[in-house]
């Protein structure tokens, strides 16, 4: 799905990855489910390109539904797979600690189990090699994407700010979908590690000049960072 000249995102608004195409090839923020493979290459087929075409695979957070397919990705086309440091075990298949869910409805949650069952969600394959980022790296990929460090969804939890494409990419560390109540609007994730300290990292973004901000689940939020931070914190 186009969303602007370098911007589209792969996959809805149960589970979303973004590609962000320039003159120099393209840029991967997220991989969404295993079964996001094809959306990938039916999106890449509509642009012209080929997995060939893409430089790198910038993750948010090394959650399951985030890393679908990554591995296959990188093995297939040796593309490298960026996530922070404190992410990367994660990313690679270590247990994770177990956070809470809050609040969840019948209908929502069947439908977003069923939804990742169909996409491959049961058998999704960790990641064997990363290249580990920080705070204030500018990777040397299409659209120079920027590291910005959002702890509290996971300890690695990152925004991605590509100028570029007039976009910050924020993975879990908000939601404008919650897929266990089918609420829509910003507010915090569920499956959060740290909640507090996850809304107290979204003031690192609300100064961003930027036009779109894009979650991991949930409608696209055209409109600035700071509006889409006021209005979580208004739903608290």
């Amino acid at each position: 799905m186009e969303l602007g000249p370098h911007l589209r995102r792969i996959g809805n608004d149960i589970v979303a990855a973004y590609m962000i195409e320039t003159a120099d090839g393209i840029t991967v923020v997220d991989a969404g489910l295993p079964g996001h493979w094809r959306d990938l290459r039916r999106e890449l087929d509509a642009m012209g390109r080929s997995p060939d075409d893409i430089r790198g695979l910038v993750l948010t957070h090394g959650d399951s539904d985030h890393i679908g397919f990554a591995e296959r990705l990188r093995r297939e086309y040796g593309t490298p797979v960026f996530v922070h440091a404190a992410d990367a075990a994660r990313a690679m298949g270590a247990p994770t600690p177990k956070s809470e869910a809050g609040a969840w409805r019948l209908g929502a949650t069947t439908g977003f189990l069923t939804y990742a069952a169909r996409k491959g969600g049961l058998r999704t394959t960790p990641l064997t090699a990363v290249h580990e980022v920080e705070d204030g790296d500018a990777l040397p990929l299409p659209g120079s994407p920027t590291i910005i460090s959002l702890p509290g969804h996971s300890p690695g939890s990152i925004a991605v700010l590509v100028p570029e494409a007039d976009a910050v990419f924020v993975g879990d560390a908000l939601t404008t979908r919650n897929v266990l109540t089918g609420r829509t609007g910003p507010a915090p994730a569920p499956f959060t590690d740290d909640p507090a300290q996850a809304l107290d990292s979204l003031q690192r973004i609300e100064h961003l000049p930027v036009a779109w901000v894009l979650p991991g689940h949930g409608v696209l939020w055209k409109a600035t960072p700071a509006s889409i931070v006021a209005d979580v914190r208004a739903g608290l």
